[in-house]
């Protein structure tokens, strides 16, 4: 089962990865400043990540496919690793959707 795991960061910001039951991070998030937001932010990821239509998948400069997950309002509210081929990207995603819904949230 995956999990969602909040960290704050040395500059003050928190942050959440969706981790994958085997510990991998399929989804990371933006810096929030306050602990409510970034929960808030999960609660987003929970609710949109069943919308196929909320992964904008791109390509980076260096040509490998990654995805962004957009919540109703267009804001990015993760971002996904880089990946070898478009394919394994297509797994991330079906990852997210699998994962995201159930997953408990902890704190490191």
């Amino acid at each position: 089962m995956g999990k969602f795991v909040v960290k704050t960061g040395k500059d003050g910001q928190f942050r959440f990865n969706l981790k994958a039951g085997n510990g991998q991070i399929i989804l990371t998030s933006e810096g929030y400043t306050t602990k409510p937001a970034c929960q808030n932010g999960i609660s987003s990821v929970k609710t949109n990540s069943q919308d196929d239509s909320r992964y904008e998948r791109k390509t980076s400069t260096n040509g490998k496919p990654y995805f962004n997950l957009r919540a109703g309002n267009g804001q990015v509210i993760g971002n996904s690793e880089l990946y070898e081929s478009a394919a394994a990207m297509e797994n991330g995603i079906e990852s997210v959707k699998k994962n995201a819904p159930d997953a408990e949230v902890t704190e490191e």
